[in-house]
């Protein structure tokens, strides 16, 4: 047994055993959902969702195909989180809600709350569908593992310790993933760069379009700004702690502080990603079997084999807790989600704490098994890890953009709203989909994102023109 696995397995190991220790601390349905967190457990159970298997492994493949410019991701992650902090954490923490969809219901009414919170759960499959492939890259690099049997195991340890303890086991967890993660990124750099003659070295392998910083087109980073910008404040596992904060001043406190914890995360992941790439065309980014490594989603967990055995296996461990630091929350924001605006809201509205927390754990463990299923079945697509997760933010922004006009367009209806996102959804599902078959989008320089966003506007306005808003039924 190599000691890189062996480091991992001791990494599980701790993992599953503070998410067993945080089980003494939720043992209410309130706690497990997360409440009265401070300003710490905050940035580290909110974090998770901008940094992750994504900003590791996703963008070191866009490191590896395009260059620097792959760091936009957390870049703009990092702009929205600052964006949902100076003008909306306070606004959601005092609406005393612990789901988005549940916000959304009280300015657009029930109906808009459920389907809000279906589509938001889609989302949050979605990105943890990337997450679960990330795993799966992780496994093959790291000791040759077949991808289906590592999604096995990563899902049984992340599902285990977050059934577990719930919020408290995100947050108490994710202070130790963020200590491994940006401790491991660093100290990667520093020897992986001597694999390739250090800077001079890999500004002299690798075309100077490596080095811009708008080398991935511009559309596309606008794409994932506006879809940051307008996600970020939609983003149930983000916002679920800052819902969860002991008072208003800590939500926005935390937010800000999580989006600068996020922002520069994925400079540092692209390096990485470069640094494979000058290794792969100068033939030595070599897998476990000896074979050239060309994919660059497994960039990354293969560059880690090279470095040396403790330092390999530390930053392994830190690629390792970018992953878990982010799934976990997304199956809890998931199982939230339909535990409280579907279960208790509709379903079983008299339901007892007892009955909730059962419900919390069930919805929670199936999300997860989701998520490792359809990232088996989507792995051999040949979609990019970002690419999903962008579509899954262009969703998350559109619907925003639904919110908005439910809080300052006093002729939003109900009914309009939620036609609104139905028809976002069908149209940005076909966007994506002739996109992947065609290989362009419907209409050139038109990505997901902008038809998205538009489609929510238009949509919702001529919709709630059409049905009128009742001001009867709508609660605010």
């Amino acid at each position: 047994m190599s000691l890189q696995l062996i480091i991992i397995i001791v990494y599980f190991a701790a993992t599953v055993l503070i998410g067993l220790y945080a089980q003494s601390k939720a043992k209410d349905s309130s706690a497990f959902h997360g409440a009265q967190l401070g300003v710490l457990m905050c940035v580290a159970a909110g974090t998770g969702e901008w940094l992750g298997g994504t900003a590791t492994t996703g963008v070191a493949e866009y490191g590896f195909d395009f260059g620097i410019s792959g760091s936009w991701y957390t870049i703009a992650n990092g702009i929205g989180v600052i964006f949902l902090a100076l003008l909306f954490a306070k606004l959601y923490r005092s609406m005393e809600s612990v789901t988005v969809p549940g916000i959304i219901g009280k300015f657009l009414g029930v109906k808009a709350r459920t389907v809000s919170s279906v589509f938001l759960t889609f989302v949050m499959i979605a990105v943890g569908i990337s997450q679960m492939i990330a795993a799966g890259s992780l496994g093959v690099s790291l000791i040759g593992l077949d991808f289906n049997v590592t999604v096995v195991v990563f899902a049984i340890v992340f599902i285990v310790y977050t059934l577990a303890g719930g919020m408290q086991a995100v947050a108490y967890t994710n202070i130790m993933h963020l200590i491994f993660m940006y401790g491991g990124v660093i100290l990667a750099i520093f020897l992986a760069l001597g694999r390739v003659g250090g800077m001079e070295g890999l500004q002299a392998t690798l075309p100077d379009t490596y080095f811009n910083m708008t080398s991935i087109g511009m559309p596309k980073v606008s794409s994932w700004v506006i879809a940051s910008l307008l996600g970020a404040c939609t983003a149930q596992a983000g916002i679920q702690p800052i819902l969860a904060a002991k008072n208003e001043n800590v939500a926005k406190t935390s937010a800000i502080i999580t989006a600068f914890v996020a922002a520069p995360f994925g400079l540092f992941t692209a390096m990485l990603g470069m640094i494979a790439k000058s290794m792969s065309l100068n033939g030595t980014l070599t897998n476990t079997a000896g074979e050239l490594v060309t994919n660059g989603k497994l960039a990354l967990p293969t560059l880690m084999m090279h470095l040396p055995p403790l330092a390999g296996g530390i930053v392994l461990a830190s690629i390792l807790a970018a992953i878990l630091s982010t799934v976990s929350p997304l199956i809890l924001a998931a199982g939230t989600m339909v535990t409280k605006d579907i279960y208790q809201g509709i379903i079983k509205p008299g339901a007892d704490d007892k009955q909730v927390m059962k419900m919390s754990r069930i919805t929670t463990a199936i999300s997860g098994v989701l998520c490792s299923v359809a990232a088996i079945i989507m792995n051999s697509s040949g979609i990019k890890v970002l690419d999903i997760v962008y579509f899954a933010y262009s969703m998350r922004g559109a619907l925003f953009v639904v919110v908005l006009l439910g809080i300052y367009w006093k002729k939003t209806s109900e009914k309009g709203a939620v036609w609104g996102m139905i028809a976002t959804a069908i149209v940005g599902l076909f966007w994506v989909a002739y996109n992947a078959i065609v290989g362009h989008f419907p209409i050139p320089g038109v990505t997901e994102t902008y038809i998205s966003v538009i489609t929510a506007l238009i949509s919702t306005v001529i919709f709630s023109m059409i049905f009128k808003k009742d001001k009867e039924t709508v609660k605010k």
